[in-house]
């Protein structure tokens, strides 16, 4: 730390002409200052945690360069603009602040006062309306994956076991023989995510996932196991249930407006009718 903060000073007073920098501060704590601004050791050794003398004298000369360049422009800035363009800026300002305090209370009023659930009726009308936005783009699957090792016994009993979702003898098998388990009945998976379980080819599970329910991979060591309990395939539509996240969003993005446009009517009228806006004439 001591060698840290040595080549902070080094490289601090190095921008700013010598160590007269350091003897004229008196801000607790800086660095180095500018025109009454400062850089503070706690800032320096901050971005400096962890890194070694040589890199720590190139961040704190990167990052206190950039801070005083961007200073000193500025007040470039504040000297030399114009009364216009001050003005211009000032207004932009009130502007920018004026927006964000806005955005920040619709917001808040949103979160408080917005209804959040959407009725299964109003999702499966935007389903209905709009089936061309509810697409797969990869297959959907929900099922059951066990993974044994290839000698493991009694396969033909829980490929039987597994076509007939046997869900308690497939766990008890699974707790003697597997060495992956994963039941999926009631979520779906995408084949992203099944090959990321089962380390076959997409093309490979695509294939077979037209043809069958049951699907067998095995490398030198494991078999893995794939029983589909449902699926549908890239290029229909999405079931409802998990199209419901996105129809959601839509029927979200829907109500927040609807819903801003109806505080900020309420919000005009009770201005006029308590004389907050006041219309005068030419």
């Amino acid at each position: 730390m001591k060698k840290n903060i040595l080549i902070h000073l080094l490289v601090a007073g190095f921008l700013l002409g010598g160590c007269t920098a350091f003897e004229k501060k008196q801000q607790a704590g800086a660095a180095v200052e500018l025109n009454g601004q400062y850089i503070y050791y706690s800032t320096l050794d901050s971005l400096t945690l962890g890194l070694d003398s040589v890199d720590s004298a190139r961040v704190c000369e990167q990052y206190i360069r950039q801070w005083a360049e961007d200073l000193l422009v500025y007040e470039e800035g504040e000297k030399r603009l114009s009364n216009t363009d001050r003005e211009a800026i000032n207004k932009m300002v009130v502007d920018y602040k004026q927006t964000l305090l806005a955005q920040a209370y619709e917001r808040i009023l949103m979160d408080r006062r917005m209804e959040k659930k959407f009725a299964d009726s109003a999702v499966v009308a935007v389903y209905e309306q709009m089936p061309d936005r509810f697409t797969l783009d990869e297959s959907l699957m929900k099922g059951i994956i066990v993974v044994v090792p290839n000698d493991a016994p009694k396969l033909d009993k829980l490929r039987k076991q597994l076509a007939e979702v046997s869900l308690d003898a497939i766990e008890k098998y699974a707790y003697q023989n597997a060495s992956g388990y994963e039941l999926f009945v009631d979520k779906w998976l995408t084949t992203t995510q099944i090959i990321s379980r089962i380390p076959m080819e997409r093309t490979e599970l695509e294939n077979k996932l037209r043809y069958s329910n049951h699907i067998e991979y095995a490398d030198s060591a494991k078999t893995y196991i794939l029983q589909i309990t449902d699926k549908h395939m890239r290029g229909e539509a999405m079931p409802i249930d998990y199209a419901r996240p996105q129809i959601e969003k839509i029927l979200m993005n829907a109500r927040q407006v609807e819903f801003m446009h109806n505080e900020r009517e309420r919000m005009y009228k009770e201005a006029i009718e308590n004389d907050k806006i006041k219309l005068y004439k030419r």
